[in-house]
């Protein structure tokens, strides 16, 4: 009764994936229990969830073949576009659809965006790359479009694309404060995506040790659009998820990655650990540092716990 913080149903937002050129769903072995969805497997799996009270899902797509421009994420016929129509024709608007915006699920290299001749990723040119994803994405029924790749300016690239176009209430849901972590190696199984050369974000995504850096990031994007913004990821940063409560008025969302996820998981498996109670706890902890939306691999587990 006196409990100040309650994590609902209502404050789960799941990950999905959905493969192209697949027949049956293929387990991800870094993440138990998570799937690349064939485009009928996702189709059950979000009309289960909504059954279970689970109000929106984000879709990551793992395309059949690669590029280096990443022109898949664009596509009309890209698989998670194909899969968007499916799934606004399933559940209308009983269910918030949210989507990746990125291209490295789909660029041959690995990097969030195009590269430069030094192999670089080369910001401007990705920025238009990036209103194209966007506006394929509104087009094929996308509610909130979700730009992950960190590049300067890609907030107010993306909102003005969409406004020109007419899809002026699609939101946009801003990665602003997105680490360089060393917890999304098994996301990254999940899409198939491996930097060449062995490289890394450390350019673009930010420095853990800061925190101040991630304000910036937040009011930037905030004054070129965002409607809400992401703190990625949760639990290793509940203090930037206070930090950004206390600084603007919008929803903030937190991102319970694939490494927190599966950490869990291994060690609930060796029997070392409650697995459902400290993914509660942890998640708890995310929505009490200040998050409004919960983004993780659990919320098909937790809607069920709810539901009993």
């Amino acid at each position: 009764m006196v409990a100040e913080t309650a994590l609902t149903v209502d404050d789960l937002v799941a990950p999905l994936f959905v493969r192209e050129g697949i027949d049956t769903p293929q387990p991800i072995a870094s993440l138990p229990g998570v799937v690349q969805h064939t485009r009928a497997s996702l189709r059950r799996e979000v009309a289960e969830l909504r059954a279970l009270g689970v109000p929106a899902i984000i879709l990551f797509g793992v395309p059949e073949r690669k590029d280096p421009q990443g022109s898949g994420a664009w596509d009309p016929d890209g698989i998670v576009q194909v899969a968007l129509a499916d799934l606004r024709d399933d559940v209308g608007d009983d269910v918030v659809l949210m989507t990746d915006l990125c291209l490295d699920e789909y660029t041959s290299h690995g990097h969030c965006g195009v590269l430069d001749d030094d192999g670089q990723p080369d910001n401007d040119a990705t920025l238009e790359l990036y209103a194209q994803v966007a506006l394929a994405q509104a087009e094929a029924g996308a509610d909130i479009v979700a730009p992950s790749g960190m590049m300067d300016g890609q907030v107010l690239a993306i909102r003005e694309a969409l406004d020109e176009e007419g899809w002026s209430d699609v939101a946009i849901l801003a990665y602003a404060a997105k680490y360089a972590s060393a917890l999304y190696g098994p996301f990254r199984d999940a899409v198939d995506v491996t930097i060449v050369g062995g490289g890394d974000r450390k350019g673009y995504q930010q420095d853990y040790r800061n925190a101040r850096e991630a304000l910036e990031e937040i009011r930037f994007d905030l004054d070129e659009g965002a409607d809400m913004l992401m703190v990625k990821p949760a639990v290793t940063y509940l203090d930037v998820i206070t930090r950004a409560r206390a600084l603007v008025d919008v929803p903030i969302a937190a991102y319970h990655v694939s490494g927190e996820y599966a950490m869990v998981k291994a060690a609930a498996e060796r029997g070392w650990i409650d697995g459902p109670a400290v993914a509660l706890e942890q998640l708890t902890a995310v929505k009490r540092a200040g998050a409004d939306l919960v983004l993780t691999y659990f919320a098909r587990e937790l809607a069920e716990l709810f539901a009993d």
